[in-house]
């Protein structure tokens, strides 16, 4: 599917996806680009970190656009690469949460029908949508930190299943998060919140805290689903403390979004906001930003992205 102008792109490549069922979805996803004329740069390095520090240097030449190939692992490289400039960000989904390709409407579990909308989308002027800033303290260093998201930011019960499901080798995929999830929920506590809506202070116990500009997260999990990434506000979902056997009642709802009736669950809409609690980390997009306080707000327009 040729464009009427070849352009320059840089493709980059999940590092785990040179493994398993994942691994020729980079090369596909090169070639066929360099079929329909255009000049591809394909990004592929060892470790993430590597990765980001090579992404890094291409985006400096400027290309005309960034492809990345992975899960929301690689979209949060991107997010954090383009955020506040023009270059727009396509994305090939081959991960296990795919949550920011299935807010766009890109196909997932299809790698061709998900190039040819690649492809579609390049010949058409890219889609600003909204991206999150957070402004937040390095844990490592104790040095002030910026990081993007575009899809949601948990803080409390799911952020804490996400720290445990980092620390298991196995299983793989999906079954390592509900391995953790069933180890937390043996634990479950509420978690004291100081939480800043716009300027307006609450402290409330809750069980979980979700910044959504997306409408899910962790592979289909509609935490926030009536969240629109283009209408310069969060949606902010607490959920007030539960027994596990509440929790296990109301947690399959999550998948289908009709959790929002349940009166133990609230959704606000904001701006900008403050997340306070002790030992309770955030995670945007899947990966682990820091230990809370966090501060969040919504930058209308800020990231541009190739979709259908």
């Amino acid at each position: 599917m040729p464009t009427p102008q070849p352009l320059t792109i840089v493709v980059a490549i999940n590092p785990s996806a040179s493994f398993g069922k994942s691994r020729t979805v980079g090369p596909t996803v090169v070639a066929r680009l360099r079929a329909a004329g255009h000049t591809v740069t394909a990004l592929e390095e060892p470790t993430f970190a590597r990765l980001v520090e090579v992404a890094t240097r291409a985006i400096a030449q400027k290309p005309d656009a960034l492809v990345v190939v992975g899960g929301d692992g690689m979209v949060s490289l991107g997010v954090n690469l383009l955020a506040t400039t023009t270059l727009p960000l396509g994305i090939i989904p081959s991960g296990t949460g795919n949550d920011m390709a299935r807010g766009l409407g890109i196909p997932i579990g299809d790698t061709g029908a998900a190039i040819d909308v690649l492809l579609a989308a390049i010949a058409r002027p890219s889609r600003a949508i909204d991206a999150g800033r957070i402004r937040h303290t390095d844990d490592a260093t104790g040095e002030p930190r910026t990081t993007w998201f575009a899809s949601v930011l948990s803080a409390g019960f799911d952020a804490i299943v996400n720290e445990r499901a980092n620390t298991l080798r196995r299983p793989r995929g999906k079954s390592r998060y509900l391995v953790a999830l069933a180890i937390e929920l043996a634990r479950l506590r509420p978690i004291r919140y100081r939480l800043v809506l716009d300027g307006a202070e609450t402290v409330t116990d809750a069980a979980l805290i979700a910044v959504g500009n997306n409408r899910s997260i962790g592979g289909g999990m509609r935490v926030t689903p009536d969240a629109v990434i283009d209408d310069g506000l969060f949606d902010v979902l607490v959920v007030t403390p539960l027994s596990r056997m509440a929790f296990v009642r109301v947690f399959p709802r999550v998948f289908a979004g009709t959790h929002l009736t349940d009166r133990r669950v609230t959704v606000h809409r904001a701006k900008t906001v403050r997340i306070e609690a002790d030992s309770v980390a955030a995670y945007a997009d899947g990966e682990r930003v820091s230990l809370l306080p966090v501060d969040v707000e919504i930058v209308p327009g800020a990231l541009h992205v190739l979709m259908p």
